[in-house]
């Protein structure tokens, strides 16, 4: 079911700047741009889904659901990386639905090798969780990863993320079979806490 909500990412303003980087809103010229890391067998290695060719991928990322909730990190101009921002709905009961409703995200990223080792990533996600607790007014930010992937979830605890669950053998990898997963999170007292 596709969620015909309005666009909750429109609630801050983007591009967003750091020191080094800006973070903007994926648009469809940046489907080259990013295939040409995504295809990387090292990168793709981790991400969901490996695409065949630069048109499937561009066939998935024209979808306003995929398009939607992505982002592109640049460094003087050129695209380093990209990451995903997905305002979801934590479980709750009936009741008190409309209440928890798009008050959690999810993330997501990815860094070109070239570009990696240089803190991008950590910059970058650093600026989306002030925005998620910040203009977003969110309370809750999760990310997960396969356990074997430690650059990913060395760079959820170098955020402040806590590990909230180490699955055994429960995340099934395309080519590895089935692999422990990982879970973080954070809330957003602690992310004040730590900022």
């Amino acid at each position: 079911m596709i969620d015909t909500r309005p666009d909750p990412l429109v609630k801050a303003e983007w591009p967003l700047r750091t020191d080094r980087l800006v973070i903007r809103r994926m648009a469809l010229a940046d489907i080259e741009p990013t295939w040409a890391f995504r295809s990387l067998p090292e990168v793709s290695e981790w991400v969901t889904s490996a695409f065949a060719d630069i048109e499937a991928y561009r066939k998935i990322f024209e979808r306003p659901d995929v398009l939607g909730p992505a982002l592109v990190i640049e460094h003087d101009g050129v695209i380093v990386g990209d990451l995903m921002l997905r305002i979801t709905d934590p479980w709750s009961q009936t009741e008190v639905r409309e209440q928890a409703n798009g008050t959690q995200a999810e993330l997501g990223w990815t860094i070109a090798p070239a570009h990696q080792g240089h803190g991008y990533a950590t910059e970058a996600v650093r600026a989306l969780l002030d925005v998620c607790f910040g203009p977003l007014g969110l309370r809750r930010v999760v990310a997960e990863c396969f356990a074997d992937n430690e650059a990913s979830w060395r760079l959820m605890e170098r955020v402040g993320m806590r590990r909230e669950s180490h699955t055994v053998k429960d995340s099934l990898h395309r080519t590895r079979g089935w692999l422990d997963g990982l879970s973080y999170a954070i809330l957003a007292e602690e992310w004040a806490a730590k900022r």
